[in-house]
């Protein structure tokens, strides 16, 4: 009886391992490589614990939906909430393959939110490609979800 006891003891422990075994991504990292957090976020609700001019150190799951045409400077990443982030890289320290677009991403770094001026707006929708009428229609300033990532992985796979 004691054998079925540690043999039924053992089998659950396993089970409970494989149950909390993290995803595991494959993929290349871009600035600091770091651990993916069982915690990592695959919504808008870090940003649901910011006030006015904080930020949160988290990790953000999503996809790429552009990526800078001029360097990969910048990307943006929709969330499963449908949110759109707006992300740049600490200190302009790295930059993310410009054919990124449409592979999924985990970062780690700084959500926040923030007013982009005319000016922003203007200078990233130039990256984008936009027409003289596309930029003389951004007129006011923008408050828009943020992160400064400090670490960037890109899966392989989509």
């Amino acid at each position: 009886m004691k054998i079925f006891n540690t043999f039924t003891t053992v089998f659950l422990l396993g089970i409970l391992m494989v149950s909390c075994k993290q995803e595991a991504i494959q993929g290349d990292y871009f600035g600091e490589e770091f651990e993916i957090s069982r915690k990592v976020s695959k919504t808008s609700a870090p940003f649901d614990q910011i006030s006015g001019k904080d930020s949160l150190q988290t990790q953000i799951v999503g996809e790429i939906k552009e990526v800078c045409q001029a360097k990969g400077c910048w990307m943006k990443v929709q969330l499963e909430s449908n949110d759109e982030v707006f992300v740049r890289f600490k200190d302009y320290g790295f930059f993310v393959p410009k054919d990124a677009a449409g592979k999924k991403v985990v970062m780690k770094g700084a959500a926040f939110f923030e007013e982009m001026s005319v000016e922003d707006q203007k200078h990233y929708a130039e990256d984008e490609g936009a027409s003289e009428d596309e930029l003389a229609q951004i007129t006011t300033p923008k408050k828009t979800l943020r992160f400064e990532a400090e670490g960037v992985l890109i899966a392989s796979q989509p």
